[in-house]
C-alpha cells in the first residue's frame, strides 16, 4: 500500500469504508481488554513464587549484622538487600537507603522534603522561593508530572533525541533562569520510548552550569534491568560518579525497586545519594519513620541473593516479555510500515512501546479503540498537563494482557490508526 498521504480523496473514501467495515467487525465481538498501563502479567509473578517462602515461620529473621528483622534497627537498610542496590546502582553503603514497596512515594516524599526543608547541605526550602518550574522529558512518565504539578511547579517540556534529553535546550535553560530546580530522568529505558541516555548525555547533566545552585536531577532508574536482549544490554553510565567527577556530588538524586522485579505491590524501593544529602535525609526520615519493612528485605536478599541472581531472573522474565513486544512491533511493521500513518520504536528493554501516530489524531485513535473495547493509556499523558501539543503519542503497553489479547487489541489499535488518520487527511 501507498503512502496514504499521496492517494486520491476517491482512494481515501475506498479506504475509509475498507477501514469502518474491519473496525465495526471489533466492536461486535464485545472485547475488553486493558493496556493503559504497564502491569506485570501473573506469569511473570509466578518466576518469583518462591519467594514468599524464603522466609517463614522457621527462619532465622536475624539480618547479616545480627539485627533482628522483627525489630528497630538497621534503619537505612539490612547490609545483605543493601549490597544488592548497592551493586545495581553502582554507590556505597552510606549512599543508599533502602525504603518501603514504592519507589514513586519516595520520589513524591523527596521532592516534598525539598520543597518544606531543601535536601542539599544548607540549601533552602523551595517553599520560601516565588515561581518554581521543572524541567520534564517528553514523552516522559505521567505520575512524575502529576507529582510536580501536586506541588505547584511550573513544568517545561523537553523533547527527546535518541540519546536522551535534548541538552542543547537543557543547557540553554538552567544557566539563564534560578527558577528552575530540576529535571526528571528516566535514563534507561526511557518510559514510553525505550531510550538508554549516552555517555556524553550523562556527563553534561553532571557538569552543565544551573543558575539555581539547589538544581537536582531526578534520576529514576526504574529499568535499570529491565532488559528484553539479555547479550545486547543497553550501558548506563554513573550519574552519581560522574556528578563527584563534575564537583557536584548533591546534584543527583537515585531511584529504583523490584516493583517490575519481584511483586508489584510487595517489592522494595530506593534511593541513593551523595553522603552528605543523605545525612540529610535521614535527619529528616528519622522524624517520620522508624525504620521500613526489614522482614521483606530479607525475603528478598535470601531469594534473589545477590544481583547476580536478579539478572538471572530478569532474563527469565525477558522470555515472557519478549514474544509480547514482538506481537506489537510485527503488527506494527505489518499493518501500518509505509503508509506515512505512524512511527514507533524498538525498545532494547523496559516496559513500554512509544507509538506517534499522525498529528492531531492520537485522541481520536484513543476513543475508537475505547469504542471497540480496547483501554489504552489517555491520550496526551506523556506530556505534562496531559497536553500533547502535536496530539500524537500513545504510550502502548505490552506486558499484562496474553498474546492472544494483545493480538486482537494491537490488530484494532492498527485500523484506529489507520482510519484516524485517513479521516483527517480526508478532511484537510
Amino acid at each position: 500500500m501507498a503512502d496514504y498521504r499521496t492517494l486520491s480523496h476517491q482512494q481515501l473514501e475506498e479506504l475509509r469504508r475498507e477501514l469502518v467495515d474491519r473496525y465495526e467487525q471489533f466492536q461486535q465481538q464485545g472485547l475488553k481488554l486493558d493496556m493503559s498501563r504497564g502491569k506485570p502479567a501473573a506469569d511473570q509473578f509466578d518466576l518469583v513464587s518462591g519467594l514468599l517462602d524464603a522466609v517463614n515461620s522457621q527462619s532465622s529473621l536475624l539480618a547479616a549484622d545480627g539485627v533482628d528483622c522483627r525489630n528497630y534497627g538497621d534503619f537505612t537498610g539490612i547490609p545483605e538487600c543493601k549490597a544488592i542496590f548497592c551493586e545495581m546502582l553502582g554507590v556505597s553503603f552510606d549512599e543508599i537507603f533502602i525504603c518501603g514497596n514504592s519507589s514513586l512515594a519516595v520520589m513524591y516524599d523527596a521532592l516534598g522534603k525539598m520543597m518544606l526543608h531543601g535536601v542539599r547541605p544548607g540549601a533552602k526550602p523551595w517553599c520560601r522561593e516565588g515561581n518554581l518550574k521543572f524541567l520534564c522529558p517528553v514523552p516522559g512518565y505521567d505520575r512524575h508530572f502529576a507529582i510536580t504539578e501536586r506541588y505547584g511547579f511550573e513544568m517545561i517540556p523537553i523533547e527527546m533525541t535518541p540519546e536522551g534529553p535534548d541538552m542543547d535546550q537543557v543547557e540553554r535553560l538552567v544557566a539563564a533562569d534560578s527558577s528552575i530546580k530540576g529535571i526528571w530522568c528516566v535514563p534507561k529505558y526511557s518510559n514510553p520510548q525505550g531510550i538508554t541516555y549516552s555517555d556524553e548525555t550523562v556527563r553534561r547533566l553532571a557538569r552543565m552550569k544551573t543558575a539555581a545552585d539547589d538544581f537536582i536531577i531526578m534520576w529514576d532508574n526504574a529499568y535499570a534491568v529491565h532488559d528484553l536482549y539479555p547479550e545486547h544490554r543497553d550501558h548506563l553510565l554513573n550519574i552519581l560518579a560522574e556528578c563527584k567527577a563534575a564537583g557536584d556530588p548533591d546534584r543527583v538524586m537515585m531511584f529504583a525497586s523490584t516493583s517490575k522485579i519481584s511483586y508489584a505491590g510487595a517489592g522494595i524501593a530506593v534511593f541513593a545519594c551523595s553522603k552528605g544529602m543523605m545525612e540529610r535525609m535521614k535527619k529528616l526520615l528519622t522524624i517520620q519513620t522508624i525504620g521500613f519493612d526489614k522482614i521483606n528485605m530479607l525475603r528478598h536478599a535470601r531469594y534473589f541473593k545477590n544481583l547476580d541472581g536478579i539478572m538471572a531472573h530478569m532474563d527469565r522474565q525477558a522470555e515472557l516479555l519478549r514474544p509480547k513486544f514482538r506481537t506489537v512491533l510485527d503488527a506494527f511493521e505489518r499493518e501500518l510500515a509505509g503508509k506515512g500513518v505512524a512511527e514507533w520504536l524498538n525498545p532494547n528493554g523496559g516496559y513500554f512501546i512509544s507509538l506517534d501516530v499522525m498529528d492531531g489524531c492520537a485522541k481520536r485513535v484513543v476513543q475508537l479503540c475505547k469504542d471497540a473495547g480496547v483501554t489504552l493509556t489517555s491520550a496526551g499523558a506523556t506530556f505534562p498537563y496531559g497536553r500533547d501539543p502535536r496530539d500524537r503519542n500513545i504510550r502502548v503497553a505490552p506486558t499484562y494482557p496474553t498474546i492472544p489479547e494483545l493480538e486482537q487489541a494491537v490488530a484494532l489499535l492498527c485500523i484506529c490508526v489507520q482510519l484516524a488518520a485517513v479521516e483527517k487527511l480526508l478532511r484537510d
